[in-house]
């Protein structure tokens, strides 16, 4: 009697779970399709549906992220984002401007005037350069990046950065929790006990527990005083290519002028979120150095605007003439399919460039379940040939662009915290164009023919890794 009872109220424990998981998807979840898919499976999968829900779903990872975001925007006035402008800034042509209103509005960051950008080719080009600026600082050193190797390139960075804290300069290096598993070595540990402050965001560990391995800081900043770096590299062996045939294509980003002082604000937001210590900001004392109209975007799960997604999305809507997007991973949002179909039907110009040879074949795969209906409005697709290419590059009409860390993927449009960096100069756009097209001269194009001769196996498993695109 006793036991037949235990197991009736077990059975009723099991259906409540159930129902509360349902419950949660249908109050917290943006997609239609997501809560009809945790709610079929809390109902089908008694007990462990549930407990799929609660380690999986993305809704526990924005539950997280939305306390992240609150604790990194300190109270103290140092923090407080500049007067919002009503107007843009003059000089850009009529039909920039609808552009210029989105991410302002997004992120209620004005324009920053007079900057000047240099587009770094690899390791090759920018680790000089960036070791270079850590060697001359006289004051402060801030490094942020997802991945430390270890290796050759993060032994030179140590050094540096060893060399910075001895001499008196204030050195901060953050490095993702997520991130820093990449590498066996922890070459910045011993970093730490020659001067350099070092800090890992949301690091896993059990005491006090931490399992929230969806949610990464993915931004990748250096500021060495009044010159600074961001762009889609990490600190790895792997980004040089002198004497190798295999290694990992990217791009960096040199910034001078006052654009500094806001990859700078982004840095210590990120430290005082790690740490507790919000730093004061210092003056902006940063000088005009070029003819580049830039702004810098931080996004993460845990708001309520979707910042990148809406101003990719925006941009595209506005274009007239092209549009061009370089990306490792592709596996845009529904609303940012919608809007590259609509801008190739109206007569833009789109061009997608992909690599040939993916370090995910799990993306590689599903990327082609959405091929199809952007080919068939008249997207061009290519794929370029190895080595792959983790450069992350976006034009629009040969006056805007926009370079960082974000993928045109759920997991940086969702998940991640990204950093990127609008630019509105026509000439910083003609040097990334040309270098678009530059790949694409190299690349093979992607047509719904090749596509149709696709065996029904290989199409099946494309969906199938296209249906774990919100995790992958």
């Amino acid at each position: 009697m006793i036991i037949g009872v235990l197991e009736t109220l077990a059975l009723l424990a099991v259906h409540i779970l159930s129902w509360i998981a349902v419950c949660h998807a249908l109050l917290t979840k943006h997609d239609p399709r997501a809560a009809l898919g945790w709610t079929v499976t809390a109902l089908l999968l008694p007990l462990v549906g549930p407990l799929l829900y609660a380690t999986f779903g993305i809704s526990r990872a924005e539950s997280h992220a939305s306390r992240i975001m609150r604790r990194q925007e300190p109270l103290e006035p140092d923090y407080a984002h500049p007067p919002f402008p009503k107007t843009p800034p003059e000089g850009l042509p009529d039909y920039i401007i609808s552009m210029e209103k989105i991410g302002r509005h997004l992120t209620e960051q004005h324009l920053s005037v007079g900057n000047s950008l240099t587009p770094l080719h690899n390791g090759d080009e920018a680790y000089p350069l960036m070791l270079k600026a850590i060697r001359e600082a006289q004051k402060q050193v801030f490094l942020c990046t997802y991945i430390f190797n270890a290796g050759k390139i993060a032994t030179e960075f140590g050094e540096a950065l060893t060399e910075a804290a001895q001499r008196g300069v204030d050195v901060r290096l953050l490095v993702d929790g997520i991130g820093m598993l990449y590498s066996w070595r922890k070459p910045w540990k011993k970093l730490a006990e020659h001067g350099v402050h070092v800090a890992m965001f949301l690091p896993p560990r059990l005491f006090p527990p931490n399992f929230s391995i969806n949610l990464r800081n993915h931004r990748k900043m250096l500021v060495c005083d009044n010159t600074a770096f961001t762009g889609g590299m990490n600190i790895s062996d792997d980004n040089i290519a002198a004497g190798k045939t295999k290694y990992v294509q990217d791009m960096h980003f040199h910034c001078q002028g006052p654009i500094v002082d806001q990859l700078r604000r982004a840095f210590l937001l990120n430290w005082g979120f790690c740490t507790g210590k919000y730093t004061p900001l210092p003056p902006a004392s940063t000088l005009p150095a070029g003819e580049s109209h830039c702004r810098i975007i931080m996004d993460g799960p845990g708001s309520e605007a979707d910042v990148l997604n809406d101003i990719f999305c925006g941009v595209v809507n506005a274009a007239r003439q092209s549009v061009r997007i370089m990306t490792p991973y592709f596996l845009p949002s529904h609303g940012l399919v919608s809007a590259l179909r609509s801008a190739a039907q109206r007569g833009v110009d789109v061009n997608v460039v992909l690599p040939a040879k993916n370090n995910l074949f799990y993306v590689h795969w599903a990327q082609f379940r959405l091929l199809p209906t952007l080919i068939e409005a008249g997207v061009r697709v290519w794929y370029q040939p190895p080595p792959f290419a983790h450069t992350k590059l976006l034009t629009v009409d040969y006056y805007y662009s926009q370079v960082g860390s974000a993928n045109l993927d759920t997991r940086s449009l969702r998940l991640n915290f990204e950093l990127n960096m609008e630019v509105f100069d026509p000439q910083f756009c003609k040097q990334i164009a040309s270098h678009i097209d530059a790949t694409i001269t190299q690349s093979t194009e992607i047509t719904a023919a090749d596509l149709k001769k696709l065996s029904l196996p290989v199409r099946l498993r494309n969906a199938a890794c296209w249906i774990f695109s919100p995790y992958l």
